[in-house]
């Protein structure tokens, strides 16, 4: 049993690492791990991406994963006082995918749209079809 407490925490350590440098790939910064994650004020996996937190979960529960994980970074944002967190979730065959609860997508929109575009006419669902 402790084995494999040890081999999850490498496939998590492992997948830390895999996503900061796919991070700083594709984002052109530096990103690292964290240390000290697991902390009742844990502030998310990696550092070095501006004002996010960003949690990582290699688990073999992906909807758990995303169930979990997507709250945690929301908590973990808070504890490091960013404007946005976000959990990415290593799929089957090593595919990343990056998930944010409702509210966290809701944050994210309203910071990239240009303003105008957020104070626009809000489109009713009703009236969109005639």
């Amino acid at each position: 049993m402790a084995s494999s407490g040890r081999g999850a925490k490498r496939r998590g350590d492992r997948a830390e690492r895999e996503i900061a440098e796919l991070m700083s790939h594709h984002l052109g910064i530096t990103v690292r791990r964290k240390l000290g994650a697991g902390r009742q004020d844990d502030e998310g996996d990696l550092e070095g991406v501006p004002d996010c937190t960003v949690q990582v979960a290699d688990w073999q529960d992906k909807v758990q994963a995303i169930r979990v994980k997507a709250e945690a970074a929301d908590r973990q944002a808070e504890n490091a006082g960013t404007t946005f967190g976000v959990a990415a979730i290593r799929l089957q065959g090593g595919q990343w995918r990056f998930v944010m609860t409702p509210e966290q997508f809701a944050t994210w929109a309203r910071e990239a749209l240009p303003w105008e575009a957020t104070n626009d006419t809000t489109i009713n669902p009703d009236s969109a079809s005639s």
